[in-house]
């Protein structure tokens, strides 16, 4: 293949046959769908959608993209794709590191895994090279021993020349939103990706290299577009180095933020901010303060290190340490991953405070090979049940707040121990669906827990949440960067007019980066001029920045290709019952937002129009208009009725 940051070679490991063989990148498909998830979703779109996902013949695809591994400010991303056992849609999940790039450096832009091999075995990548190995001892470890061990095996480190993705017990016990942890801290958190991973008998992908960054096919544009995209980076008052405030606090710079503007869900979502859920239920005392655990103050009491990824001055990583009392013992806890989302979840969603034991907490859940955001929205969901009476009988509980019994359900969770922990492995839904309404106790989309925006008080998330592909998700299309941050401009967060557009544009722009496979933060600071030039530059190609936003548009409208013939449209385009203007189980915004809801049908409306789908569904003209020429079409056309039928 002639194209410039590409290795040109993909493994495809039948893990049932204990078979590797290679092959080449169609150069057509990685012109039309850029790399890591674009191509990923490819591959995963080829093995059919009607596929599943607990099944040998689903495909679970490690990809990175052109830009991954190179100068390219914050290239070490990878994508992870599969079609997901929580929500039965296409999924991507991507982490930082290293390990992306060093899955580069060792001769590969991707590792495709099918099968279901009969005993453990981990993944060895060296040298253009796959090996399966026996994992056998590895089973039922921890993800940090694990890691500890492979590094023995080895005589590698992790930071020097050796990554490993591994699973937990999360993972081995097939925990629906089980994830893959890598170099023991980062995680491909959402989706279960870990759960397809354990399905296979696959405890570890390991990849062993030297640093070998790919050289651009035309240096000059490349030299301009980087220069360009690090003089942006390093101005930037969110992302310059030990200035900006990603780099200063880390991702939970936004937990104050989102407080002061009810927009941080409380309470599992009844209320919009700590100070909200306090002033209903605190008889006049601050019985829950976002402060706690936000950016700031970790910064100022338990913060000991501040680790990069690949090729980032941003450094957002936050390493922290504490010492707190469980249950009469004490734990000496130090992690990495102190984030936004995850301190939210396990945190203020689930009416805790306790940032030590939120520490304890995340760590716990990366050693188990569980998604922060979702074990937190499934422990809030547990409490609310609880305190409603409807768990009444059932092995375990657990009550708003209690941080010690949280600590001890995710690993409950994670090895199913217990009847509780075992319904609560199964997510949302099935949690709903044994033992409450699933119409009112449930706060997904498409099965998959929210992140920690209020989609009250930031209608782009609204819109957001409903039309992800993936269920309900901050980073498909960003737009808090325009309702909170003012990027590319300020927007009113409150006002639903335009946030269809704008979802979309964000959307577009993320499955790019999402593609290349970078950094979704660069967006914070660089834009598609820099993308183009950068993009242009690494492969040799010529492309606009219109051709290159069409090439997002493309990505995002195959994964909703796919989801529409795994069963998907737009009654799926759906927010939990409590946000939701009209809704007889409506709880409306309290505080700074006070009486906002979310204008969910009159966004979807927009957002489709934009779009040019019909009712959430992908009509044959705009899959032919945008050149996505696989599978058999969804037979819609775009007056709204079926499609014509083709000449072939």
């Amino acid at each position: 293949m002639a194209l410039g940051g590409f290795q040109d070679r993909v493994a495809r490991v039948d893990l049932g046959e204990s078979n590797v063989d290679y092959e080449g990148i169609d150069e057509e498909d990685a012109k039309k769908y850029i790399g890591a998830r674009g191509l990923g979703v490819k591959y995963v779109f080829d093995q059919g959608p009607d596929v599943d996902p607990m099944g040998p013949e689903n495909l679970l695809a490690f990809m990175n993209g052109p830009l991954t591994g190179t100068q390219v400010t914050m290239s070490g991303r990878i994508a992870i794709c599969t079609k997901s056992p929580l929500t039965g849609t296409v999924t991507d999940s991507h982490h930082g590191g290293w390990s992306g790039a060093r899955l580069k450096w060792a001769g590969f832009d991707g590792l495709l895994f099918e099968g279901q091999a009969d005993e453990p075995v981990y993944a060895y990548v060296e040298d253009g090279e796959v090996e399966l190995r026996d994992a056998s001892h590895l089973w039922g470890k921890g993800v940090h021993e694990t890691v500890e061990t492979i590094e023995d095996e080895l005589d590698g480190a992790y930071g020097k020349n050796l990554s490993t993705m591994a699973i937990g017990p999360a993972g081995e016990n097939e925990v629906k939103y089980a994830c893959v942890v890598n170099e023991d801290d980062r995680a491909s958190g959402r989706g279960g990706t870990g759960c397809v991973m354990g399905n296979k008998n696959l405890k570890a992908v390991v990849v062993k290299s030297s640093t070998d960054m790919p050289k651009p096919e035309d240096q000059e544009t490349f030299q301009e577009g980087h220069k360009q995209a690090m003089q942006l980076i390093m101005e930037s008052d969110v992302t310059g180095p030990n200035e900006g405030g990603l780099s200063v606090y880390g991702t939970n710079v936004l937990m104050n933020v989102t407080e002061e503007m009810d927009g941080l869900p409380a309470k599992n979502g009844v209320y919009t901010s700590t100070e909200s859920y306090s002033d209903a239920e605190g008889g006049g005392e601050r019985i829950l303060d976002a402060e706690k655990v936000s950016g700031e103050n970790v910064r100022e009491n338990i913060l000991v290190d501040e680790p990069t990824c690949h090729s980032c001055p941003v450094a957002c990583k936050k390493e922290v340490e504490v010492q707190t009392m469980h249950k009469g013992e004490e734990m000496n806890v130090r992690m990495e991953s102190f984030e936004y989302e995850s301190a939210w979840a396990l945190g203020p969603n689930s009416a805790n405070d306790d940032r030590d034991k939120v520490a304890v907490m995340i760590d716990r859940c990366n050693d188990m090979g569980v998604d922060t955001i979702e074990m937190g929205n499934m422990m809030a969901q547990a409490m609310e049940l609880t305190e409603e009476g409807k768990l009444d009988g059932l092995e375990g509980s657990l009550d708003w707040g209690d941080a010690d019994e949280m600590i001890d359900m995710i690993e409950a969770v994670g090895r199913r121990e217990t009847e509780l922990a075992d319904h609560m492995a199964e997510g949302q839904a099935h949690m709903a669906e044994e033992f409450g309404d699933p119409e009112t106790d449930i706060l997904t989309v498409k099965n998959q827990s929210i992140p920690a925006y209020d989609p009250r008080t930031l209608k782009g998330m609204a819109i957001g949440y409903a039309t992800s592909n993936r269920g309900a998700c901050h980073l498909r299309g960003y737009t808090p960067a325009a309702e909170i941050l003012g990027i590319p401009e300020q927007v009113d967060p409150h006002a639903w007019e335009g946030k269809g557009d704008l979802c979309a544009t964000f959307q577009d722009l993320h499955a790019i980066s999402d593609s290349f496979d970078i950094c979704k933060f660069n967006a914070f600071a660089e834009g598609i001029e820099e993308y183009v030039l950068q993009y242009n530059g690494m492969t040799g190609l010529d492309v606009t920045e219109e051709e290159l936003m069409e090439a997002g548009e493309r990505v995002y409208n195959l994964e909703r290709y796919y989801n529409n013939l795994a069963g998907f449209d737009g009654d799926d385009d759906d927010l939990p019952l409590r946000f939701v203007e009209g809704s007889e189980h409506a709880i409306p915004a309290q505080g700074a937002a006070e009486g906002e809801l979310a204008e969910l049908e009159e966004m979807k409306e927009e957002y489709y129009d934009v779009r040019g789908w019909v009712d959430g569904v992908v009509p044959d003209e705009k899959l032919e208009d945008l050149g996505i020429e696989v599978g058999p079409g969804t037979g819609v056309s775009s007056e709204g009725g079926a499609a014509a039928p083709s000449d072939d």
